[in-house]
């Protein structure tokens, strides 16, 4: 009678279970792995969202990856992006985590005024430094009032990804937060016992806060790196297409060039092509970080 009941209440709970998840399920299926499958499909055809689509096989990837200047020139722009703002950003974050993790006063403000960028949305945030790095803007007041004339930041091809990258490092605060989390939890008998053994405070931050940080930078460089791949809300207001052709080029990304080829080209299929090359960029980058953790991310219930 016992194991008739609790067969019973086990059919119920995963009935239950069921409920619960069935509504997780069903968005998956339709907004996200349907529109995948559909995507692979599109990314072999010639479909302009109007017309049937019309079967063209590897074409579209053939074009991109030999016949399409454009398309090379974003996703160059977009690997020099990645490779310096989240590198930054990180470095920044670990720094502002460091120096709010001290007693100070008012950190907790500071904690605040740092985290506060995060929660501005990214549009408004980026209409706010089409302001601030405008040729005439606060920013190069700023500096001119040191001596170095400031440049034309969303004019110069030379500067407007840097433009970017300053941004990017501007909303540093979540990395921030979740470092200065992680360091609350570090022992401080580790520190206790570093400083008997005469280690100085520089010496216990590289040998025992980083090294005890690695899982959250780990989490923070892959984040990072997935978000740096898929830029397109900045890019697409700091730089629009009214602007000069070169400084557009130069500030070109691959998701800003994939919606104009699908929604302003109406090159449906070609767009398709070119996110699936963008997930296999991401998925190697994000591979290639995996495959290093064993040489620099360090956990508590692992022995080396």
């Amino acid at each position: 009678m016992t194991g008739v009941a609790m067969s019973k209440r086990r059919r119920r709970e995963a009935l239950w279970f069921y409920l619960f998840v069935s509504p997780w399920v069903i968005g998956f299926v339709a907004f996200l792995l349907g529109p995948m499958i559909s995507s692979i499909y599109l990314s072999m055809t010639d479909w302009d969202s109007f017309t049937p689509p019309k079967w063209v096989g590897l074409d579209n990837y053939v074009k991109l990856l030999t016949e399409d200047p454009v398309f090379w020139k974003a996703l160059g722009n977009t690997l020099h992006y990645a490779a310096i703002s989240v590198p930054l950003s990180l470095l920044v974050g670990l720094w502002l985590a460091n120096l709010l993790n001290k007693q100070v006063r008012a950190r907790k403000l500071f904690r605040t005024l740092i985290y506060l960028p995060t929660l501005v949305p990214l549009v408004a945030a980026s209409m706010a430094f089409r302001v601030v790095l405008a040729p005439s803007g606060p920013l190069n007041d700023v500096l001119g009032w040191v001596g170095i004339s400031g440049p034309q930041w969303l004019l110069d091809p030379s500067w407007v990804k840097y433009a970017l990258i300053l941004l990017s490092v501007w909303s540093a605060g979540s990395a921030t937060v979740l470092l200065l989390a992680a360091m609350k939890g570090i022992p401080r008998e580790l520190y206790e016992a570093a400083e008997i053994d005469g280690a100085g405070p520089v010496r216990q931050f590289w040998s025992i806060t980083v090294p005890q940080l690695t899982p959250v930078i780990f989490f923070n460089l892959v984040m990072g790196l997935i978000a740096a791949f898929q830029i397109f809300s900045q890019v697409y207001i700091l730089t629009p297409k009214a602007q000069q052709p070169g400084t557009y080029n130069a500030s070109q990304t691959t998701v800003p060039y994939l919606f104009d080829q699908a929604f302003s080209y109406y090159h449906m299929g070609y767009a398709s092509a070119i996110s699936w090359l963008l997930f296999a960029v991401i998925l190697v980058f994000t591979l290639v970080a995996f495959r290093t953790t064993r040489r620099w991310v360090f956990y508590e219930t692992e022995v080396k």
